[in-house]
């Protein structure tokens, strides 16, 4: 390789010292790319106070607490909901097929309080009268499992459909409603039920 087209290192990018209006601009373009809970926010922006104290050799308790001064008045404000961000997410995820169990992992993952968890749980069942099958159907349809599948041989993969539903959170007379419906139409005709009422 020429002398011309060596590459030289990547330099380490310099953090920037944290101060009130800097740890403001990144939260804030935090909050423009991705919903976020309180704790989820803080996380994310500690993460940047450390590197800061390290680099500038300066206390993070001080960013500390700029950045919880900053997360009440945006919870003041509206600015973050845990509860509107928990609703949303946990309707996202059950459309796509996670069970409640999944649901509660990711969201206490980002931070969201027990009790808002089981709340925003409940709420599903004000759209759903089960979000649990719905979920579960929804998985199957995209794994094509039990009565989803294309071929004649499914009592050969009874088992295995079962595995893949209950590694995904739902429980045995869940999996087992799935696996054993004779049509696919049978639980989409549930599942409408249960939404739309009849």
């Amino acid at each position: 390789m020429t002398e011309e087209f060596k590459r030289e290192p990547r330099k380490k990018k310099v953090p920037r010292k944290v101060t009130p209006k800097s740890l403001e601009n990144a939260a804030l373009y935090y909050l423009q790319r991705f919903s976020s809970s309180s704790e989820n926010l803080r996380r994310v922006m500690m993460r940047r106070v450390y590197r800061s104290a390290k680099h500038h050799d300066t206390d993070p308790e001080e960013g500390a607490e700029i950045l919880d001064a900053l997360i009440k008045r945006y919870n003041e404000v509206g600015l973050l909901d845990d509860a509107q961000f928990a609703k949303a997410r946990a309707g996202g995820l059950n459309r796509r097929g996670s069970s409640a169990r999944a649901i509660r992992a990711k969201l206490a993952e980002k931070g969201v309080a027990k009790e808002v968890i089981d709340e925003t749980l409940e709420r599903l069942k004000d759209e759903d009268q089960d979000p649990e099958l719905s979920a579960a159907v929804t998985l199957a349809r995209k794994r094509r499992l039990g009565p989803f599948r294309v071929t004649d041989d499914r009592l050969e993969f009874k088992e295995k459909d079962m595995a893949i539903l209950a590694r995904a959170g739902f429980n045995y007379s869940v999996a087992q409603k799935i696996i054993a419906a004779e049509t696919s139409d049978e639980l989409e005709e549930e599942v409408e039920k249960n939404m739309y009422g009849s």
